[in-house]
């Protein structure tokens, strides 16, 4: 008889409380300092609240559960669940995948946490890969090999509309933001694998977005085995302006027809680095 597993992430992944109801996947809200006031995103901190403190110039600081919020989750689902697979975001990105890694010891390989490199919307489709792995009879042990090995099968391009933030964070130096700023660059990273890294500048948003699209075409045909809707989920993230999004997601629907675009807000943890205006492409090899 197959083991009843449960499918946890945070809300790094997009996946908000109450989608998490209806998915049947349990969110652990991040938490968040602001101003030294803390926050947990999604449940006493909304998108809306964080771009308001954000733009006031607040000091917000990324933090990750606490071991006790952690383990109470992880206890009350084994009471009802057999294992549970717990899917973090990207541990080039936070410490949360390693804190989690060392608090499953204590399960006796009942708990398996996944340290494939995620997040977003890539995340959110990782813990989705997750429940239909289980419902093909796999235990949490299978599922962590499974997604670990898949971990390369994403990419994600984010086109920033400001330096500023990065410059805040000290991830580059203020001269370097001050000649993006005079030059109106817009800087396109990209997420493959652990870290955050820069991939191009350009110079026009519209540029921006060619060179994110072509991007994300060349990974799916030249790494992913063929840009076709039956072998990749196509994704879109942005940061605060929703209505910017949707008219990207037409553009990309327009690149790429016959594809189901999934669109979610970015991360707050990946925002409060980027801040607000930023837009991704992102996509994922379909499990087979």
């Amino acid at each position: 008889m197959a083991k009843k597993i449960a499918v946890v992430t945070d809300s790094n992944s997009g996946i908000t409380q109450t989608q998490a109801g209806k998915l049947g996947i349990y969110v652990l809200p991040m938490p968040f300092m602001i101003n030294n006031e803390l926050f947990y995103e999604d449940i006493t901190l909304t998108q809306k609240e964080f771009y308001e403190r954000l733009a006031e110039g607040a000091d917000v600081v990324t933090s990750q559960p606490t071991p006790d919020a952690v383990m109470k989750l992880w206890d009350s689902l084994l009471g009802e669940y057999d294992e549970i697979v717990h899917i973090p975001m990207s541990s080039g990105l936070s410490g949360s995948c390693q804190s989690a890694s060392v608090l499953a010891r204590e399960y006796g390989g009942r708990v398996q946490v996944v340290n494939n490199q995620r997040i977003s919307v890539t995340q959110r489709q990782s813990a989705l890969d997750a429940q239909a792995l289980a419902a093909r009879g796999m235990d949490a042990a299978q599922i962590r090999e499974f997604l670990e090995k898949d971990k390369f099968n994403s990419s994600i391009y984010i086109m920033l509309d400001t330096l500023y933030y990065l410059k805040k964070g000290g991830r580059i130096t203020p001269a370097a933001a001050a000649l993006g700023t005079i030059l109106k660059l817009k800087p396109v990273l990209q997420i493959q694998g652990d870290k955050l890294d820069a991939f191009a500048k350009a110079r026009t948003v519209s540029q921006g977005k060619s060179i994110m699209l072509s991007a994300i075409r060349a990974d799916m045909e030249k790494r992913f085995g063929g840009a076709e809707p039956d072998n990749i989920w196509l994704e879109i993230a942005y940061s605060h302006d929703e209505e910017a999004a949707r008219q990207f997601c037409g553009e990309v629907r327009e690149h790429f027809p016959g594809f189901d675009i999934h669109m979610d807000p970015l991360s707050l943890s990946i925002a409060c680095h980027i801040g607000p205006g930023a837009l991704a492409v992102a996509c994922c090899r379909k499990i087979k």
